[in-house]
């Protein structure tokens, strides 16, 4: 019996649209994806595939409904539906994330804990969402409720912690709107420190519930790897790491850079990256709550230059506006890595026509058993002056 088999779910779930397809296979799909794609503006070298493809989201995210029959269930809503598919164990997620998220639908009857309603807007417990460290091994458990108040909460985190203890720290995040986000403004930590701490290349970063950080760090060690070799750094360099989220290829970049600049819009994040520069010992990384196309805009007119733009946009690309601004700084080189190469074949376009040559596109498999691929690409200036 092979893997794919043993996943019942899959194709009602539609995490996974590869589960049935060897993963050989799916190297080839994708490495052909990619070429079709970007073999227009540069060459595509082999994507770079995982030894053990299996149990590498290091962030997993449950809901929770109830059947008609009373019995509550937990897994991920059914594709392009609010529809819930049970899910008890996933070939992709961390097993502990998983084991910890049944533990929990387990307690929730002897605690009187209600699951939430979407239809009628009753009930408490929305979502789960647990992070754990890769390297660290600290495990974050987030409780998303529709309102603030968790009963016999001291009681419900000694029990979970009994059942495991490797939890580093519990938060109750509040959501109370008819909303499809899954994570409210309102947090409280109930045990621990409200955030856990990873390593990635080398460098210590603190994750707090809201923070973006990479699914597959395994992956993404290799990925920011060839995004540092690509930039060319001598120590010498300015650099703008523009949608940084908390501060990872900045931070991890900062040591052969003279100056690093951080520019993100979520403020948790923000705060998250000021404080892994200081935990990292950075004194060359700063971080900016802003809009990165406008930061860069004002550098341009003050007559200010940066020599390498690392940029990691969200799935659907960069917008002209962003694009314009990097193209009006002048950056020697701009290292572009996206989870989407459809959206970056249209933005490579877009620099190709306005003075830069790509170099070169390098694929790497972030997310077996899914469509997606994450692909690093180097831009250079192609008039120097």
């Amino acid at each position: 019996m092979n893997k794919a088999e043993r996943c019942p779910v899959y194709k009602k779930c539609g995490g996974c649209q590869y589960q049935d397809i060897s993963y050989k296979k799916q190297m080839e799909m994708k490495q052909e994806q990619v070429r079709k794609l970007l073999k227009p503006f540069c060459r595509v070298y082999p994507i770079v595939g995982m030894e053990n493809p299996y149990h590498y989201r290091n962030k997993v995210h449950a809901v929770f409904d109830r059947r008609p029959d009373g019995a509550i269930i937990s897994g991920v809503y059914e594709e392009k539906t609010h529809r819930v598919v049970a899910v008890d164990d996933c070939l992709i997620e961390d097993e502990k994330a998983d084991a910890i998220i049944r533990d929990i639908r387990g307690m929730l009857r002897s605690f009187k804990i209600k699951t939430y309603d979407e239809d009628t807007g009753y009930g408490l417990l929305r979502h789960v969402l647990v992070r754990r460290g890769f390297a660290t091994g600290e495990i974050m458990v987030v409780l998303v409720l529709g309102s603030p108040i968790l009963p016999s909460k001291n009681n419900f985190v000694k029990a979970l912690r009994k059942l495991h203890p490797e939890i580093t720290t519990i938060v109750i995040n509040v959501n109370n709107k008819k909303t499809s986000m899954v994570l409210g403004e309102k947090e409280t930590v109930i045990y621990g420190r409200g955030y856990i701490e990873d390593v990635l290349c080398g460098q210590t970063f603190r994750i707090s519930p809201k923070s973006f950080y990479q699914v597959n760090p395994v992956q993404t060690e290799k990925l920011y790897a060839k995004a540092i070799e690509l930039a060319g750094l001598t120590g010498r360099e300015r650099v703008i790491d523009a949608y940084c989220g908390i501060g990872t290829i900045g931070i991890c970049a900062a040591d052969r850079a003279r100056e690093v600049i951080g520019v993100e819009l979520n403020r948790d994040a923000v705060r998250d990256a000021v404080r892994n520069a200081k935990r990292n010992e950075k004194k060359n990384v700063s971080f900016y709550t802003a809009d990165a196309g406008k930061i860069m805009l004002q550098m341009a007119e003050q007559g200010e230059r940066a020599d390498v733009v690392f940029m990691d946009p969200p799935r659907s690309g960069s917008d002209e506006i962003f694009m314009a601004s990097v193209v009006r700084l002048r950056p020697k080189r701009i290292v572009y890595i996206s989870c989407n190469p459809e959206t970056q074949a249209r933005d490579l376009k877009y620099f190709t026509s306005n003075g830069y040559r790509a170099e070169g596109a390098y694929p790497f498999d972030c997310f077996p058993f899914t469509g997606h691929t994450e692909t690093c690409v180097l831009l250079t200036k192609a008039n120097r002056a």
